[in-house]
């Protein structure tokens, strides 16, 4: 019955240490994402800040002027969308946190069981020593 209980605690720790390692991983791909997003983000605004309308000392044409400002409006609509992927991959990490805090509770439980489990088998063994009748010394004659 033990045994059997030992078992079943060792299966069920093999479970919850594959589920934290992959809960791990997720957490590790939520930071690389919240990472290029911020590096898009950084990107971007580089980008918008060397489109920024200067005081020109030549005459530029009307054209190029428009599609500065299309170019800039692109820009700006690139920005606000960067911004909510770098929203949505803060949450992210912040669920996958959440998600690995819970998978580490989870398999440190189960590494408590395991450990009492042990102690309880450990009291049981020296329980078991205690009841078997005492051992008789050897008697030898005279040599």
């Amino acid at each position: 019955m033990a045994e059997a209980k030992a078992r079943r605690l060792e299966r069920i720790h093999r479970v919850r240490t594959l589920q934290l390692r992959q809960v791990q991983a997720e957490e590790a791909d939520a930071h690389a994402r919240l990472a290029q997003e911020a590096a898009m983000r950084e990107r971007i605004s580089m980008l918008s800040g060397n489109v920024a309308p200067t005081p020109a000392p030549l005459p530029v044409a009307a054209t190029s002027l428009a599609a500065a400002a299309h170019f800039r409006e692109r820009l700006h609509r690139t920005a606000e969308a960067a911004d909510k992927r770098l929203a949505q991959a803060e949450q992210g990490l912040d669920a996958a946190r959440s998600a690995t805090r819970e998978a580490k509770r989870d398999q440190t439980a189960v590494e408590k069981l395991i450990s009492r489990e042990e102690a309880d088998a450990a009291l049981r063994a020296l329980r078991e020593l205690e009841a078997l009748p005492p051992m008789r010394k050897k008697r030898h004659g005279p040599c």
